[in-house]
C-alpha cells in the first residue's frame, strides 16, 4: 500500500453541490494562497459547464493534508454523461456520497452508488446544504441508507461514516449540533475510512487509460492511475488493447500530474497516483498503457450501451454554408470520430447514404451538448429527432425503460400522473415529501418521454422537478401518440414581414420574427390545431393610391417563441430536421419541396 496517497471521487445527483465541495477542499488545504482570486466552481473550465451550472466531463485535482496526498475526482451529475462515471471507478479506492439535504437521494446518485458498490468501494455519505430552510437531514439519512441496502451493500459498505455540511459555508460536522468551523471532518474521514492504493511498487509499469483529451501541443493525454512499478520520462512503453494485441509502442514525451488545478510535469510517476501521459498516437480509453514485458492487458469496466440515437447530415438548406466554415461531410465524420474516441459511452456509425450519419448515447442532452460543441466549433449541420434503440431477445420487442422521479406542487399531480399515463408509463410510487409538494415516480418507456419535458414544464408552471435515468430493457409498451399540433410552413425564400406575420400568428405561435432569412419548407411557427398549413410569410402589403377603411392599423406582433437547441430537437417530428449552424438554430421539413412532402406521405418517396 502507498500509505500516503487516497484516491476518492466524489459522486452525487445534479445542483446537489459536488464542485462547490470542490472549491472548499481546494481553499482549505492551503492549494491557493490566501489573497488569490478563484472562480466559483473552479474545476467547471468548459464554457458549456459554466453556461449551463452542470459538470459534463470528470476532472481529477489533488491535495495535500498532513503529509497525505488525496486526489479528488469531480464527477458529472447528470444520467447523460454517466458514462464519465463509469470509467473513473476504476481509477479511485473510496468514494464520497453527497446528498441533497432537502431533495434526499435522486436517480443519478442511484445509479452511480450502485456501480461504486458493486466495485467494493468504500463510502463516505456528506448531507450537503443542511443550512436550508426545508432541510431534513435525519430523514435523508435514513433514505441513503434505505439505498445502500436496495443497492446490496456489503455489511462493511453499510457501516459508513456519516458528515453534515454546507459546501457553499465550507464546514462539515460529525453531529449537527457541533461547532461548524471548516471541512476537517471530512479529510480525517478521507484518510481514516478510505484505503489506501494497493499497489505492486516492484513490479513492471501498468496503468489502465480511462480519460482522454486532446492537447493543441503534445497531442493524445491519456489518464489514469499506476497500479503497478513507476514510469519515467523518455521511458520506451506499448499500449495493449483489451484483446491483448500490441496498439503500439512509443516514447513517453511528459508525465502530467495534478496539483491543485494545474497539470504539473513531473519526471516520475508512482504507483497509486493518477497521473497523465503524453507521447501515443493511436492508444486510446480502456488501452493498458505498460512495461514492454507485460503481455497481459487490465480488464476495464464494463460501459452501459446506448439507448437513444439521432441522424447527424450534411445541411441542405438554402441557407448552407453563410455562417460555418465545416460543412462537408467528411468534416463530420472526422469530427464525430475524434468525440467517440474519448467518449466510450457514444457510438457512431455510417448509414445508407454518404452524407448522414448515425449517433447513438445515453440520453438528449448528452447528445444536444455534442452538437452545441460542433456548432461553436463552425459546423454545419442537420440533426433528425431523437429515436429509441429497440433490442430483440427470444423473437421479442424491446425497449429501454426509465425511471423517472418527478416533484410537483400539490396542485399539479394530476396533470402529471395524466399525461405520463398517456404516454405509457407506470406509477411505482406517490409519496407527500413535505412544504406542499409531492415526489412522484414511474417507470415509462424512453421514447414516451422524448419531448415531454418542455410540456412538462408549462403544465407544473415552470415549478416541477423531474429526474430521469435508464432503468432497464422490457417489452414494447405499444404506440405513443407524439406531438397533436401541426406547423405553419415556409411556401416562399427570402426576409419574413411584419405584415403577413401579423396575420400568420392567429394561427398559431410564431418561432421567427421580422426580418428573418426564411426559405421554403422552413419551419416559422407551431400550428394550433392538428395538420400542417403552409403560409407566406414574406408577402407585404399591396400599396395604391386608394384610402382603405384598415389602411392604418398598427401591425402588433407577439414576440415570438424562442427555440434554443434543447428544446427544437424535442419539438420536431419524424419528417421534420433540426438545421443547426454557428448563428442560427432553425426548424425544417426533411423534404423542402411540397411536392417531395406529398410524395412522402403516400410512401412514394
Amino acid at each position: 500500500m502507498n500509505q500516503n496517497m487516497r484516491n476518492v471521487a466524489i459522486i452525487a445527483h445534479v445542483d446537489h453541490g459536488k464542485t462547490t465541495f470542490v472549491d472548499a477542499f481546494l481553499k482549505q488545504s492551503g492549494t491557493f494562497r490566501d489573497n488569490q482570486q478563484v472562480a466559483t466552481c473552479a474545476m467547471d473550465s468548459g464554457d458549456l459547464e459554466r453556461e449551463r451550472g452542470i459538470t459534463i466531463f470528470a476532472k481529477c485535482t489533488s491535495v495535500e493534508w498532513h503529509g497525505t496526498r488525496i486526489n479528488i475526482v469531480d464527477t458529472p451529475g447528470h444520467a447523460d454523461f454517466g458514462g464519465e462515471v463509469e470509467r473513473i471507478l476504476s481509477m479511485v479506492d473510496g468514494v464520497i456520497v453527497l446528498v441533497d439535504a432537502a431533495e434526499g437521494p435522486l436517480p443519478q446518485t442511484k445509479f452511480v452508488v450502485g456501480k461504486a458498490l458493486k466495485l467494493g468501494l468504500k463510502p463516505i455519505v456528506v448531507i450537503n446544504k443542511v443550512d436550508r430552510a426545508d432541510a431534513r437531514p435525519m430523514e435523508v439519512n435514513n433514505e441513503v441508507f434505505d439505498l445502500f441496502a436496495n443497492l446490496g451493500a456489503t455489511d462493511e459498505q453499510l457501516d459508513y461514516p456519516i458528515l453534515f455540511a454546507s459546501g457553499r459555508e465550507g464546514w462539515a460536522v460529525e453531529n449537527l449540533n457541533d461547532e461548524r468551523i471548516n471541512i476537517e471532518p471530512l479529510f480525517q474521514k478521507i484518510i481514516d475510512h478510505v484505503p489506501a492504493p494497493v499497489v505492486d511498487a516492484d513490479g513492471p509499469f501498468k496503468m489502465l487509460v480511462t480519460t482522454l483529451h486532446m492537447d493543441p501541443f503534445v497531442g493524445r493525454v491519456l489518464t489514469g492511475r499506476i497500479t503497478s512499478g513507476q514510469v519515467k520520462t523518455n521511458q520506451m512503453i506499448k499500449a495493449l488493447d483489451r484483446n491483448g494485441n500490441v496498439v503500439e509502442t512509443a516514447r513517453v514525451s511528459r508525465i502530467l500530474a495534478f496539483r491543485g488545478l494545474k497539470h504539473q510535469a513531473i519526471e516520475e510517476g508512482l504507483a497509486g497516483d493518477i497521473v497523465s501521459i503524453s507521447g501515443f498516437q493511436k492508444a486510446t480509453v480502456a488501452d493498458t498503457l505498460c512495461d514492454q514485458s507485460v503481455t497481459e492487458p487490465m480488464q476495464a469496466q464494463p460501459i452501459d450501451p446506448p439507448t437513444l440515437a439521432m441522424t447527424f447530415s450534411i445541411n441542405t438548406s438554402p441557407l448552407a454554408g453563410q455562417d460555418g466554415d465545416k460543412v462537408t461531410s467528411r468534416m463530420i465524420w472526422d469530427r464525430l470520430e475524434k468525440e467517440a474516441e474519448g467518449n466510450v459511452a457514444l457510438r457512431i456509425s455510417r448509414t445508407d447514404t454518404t452524407d448522414a450519419f448515425e449517433v447513438a448515447g445515453r440520453g438528449e442532452l448528452q447528445l444536444g451538448i455534442l452538437i452545441e460543441t460542433m456548432r461553436r466549433e463552425g459546423y454545419e449541420l442537420s440533426v433528425s429527432r431523437p429515436r429509441v434503440l429497440f433490442k430483440e431477445e427470444n423473437g421479442q420487442k424491446l425497449e429501454p425503460i426509465e425511471e423517472v422521479v418527478v416533484d410537483v406542487d400539490d396542485a399539479y399531480t394530476g396533470v402529471v400522473v395524466q399525461k405520463m399515463s398517456e404516454r405509457k408509463a407506470e406509477m411505482v410510487e406517490m409519496t407527500p415529501s413535505g412544504q406542499g409538494k409531492t415526489r412522484l415516480i414511474f417507470h415509462a418507456p424512453s421514447r414516451g418521454l422524448i419531448g415531454y419535458h418542455s410540456e412538462f414544464l408549462t403544465d407544473t408552471c415552470g415549478t416541477g422537478v423531474m429526474n430521469r435515468i435508464f432503468l432497464e430493457y422490457a417489452p414494447y409498451k405499444g404506440d405513443i401518440q407524439t406531438r397533436h399540433n401541426g406547423v405553419l410552413i415556409s411556401t416562399e425564400g427570402g426576409k419574413s414581414v411584419a405584415y403577413a406575420l401579423w396575420y400568420i400568428q392567429e394561427r398559431g405561435p410564431l418561432f421567427i420574427g421580422a426580418g428573418v432569412d426564411v426559405y421554403p419548407g422552413m419551419i416559422i411557427g407551431g400550428n394550433a390545431k392538428m395538420g400542417d398549413i403552409e403560409v407566406n410569410p414574406i408577402k407585404g402589403k399591396k400599396l395604391t393610391n386608394m384610402r382603405a377603411a384598415g389602411k392604418d392599423e398598427a401591425v402588433a406582433l407577439v414576440p415570438p417563441t424562442q427555440m434554443p437547441l434543447e428544446a427544437a430537437l424535442s419539438y420536431i417530428a419524424d419528417d421534420e430536421l433540426v438545421e443547426v449552424t454557428p448563428k442560427h438554430i432553425r426548424l425544417r421539413k426533411k423534404y423542402l419541396d411540397a411536392n417531395d412532402r406529398r410524395k412522402f406521405e403516400r410512401g412514394r418517396l
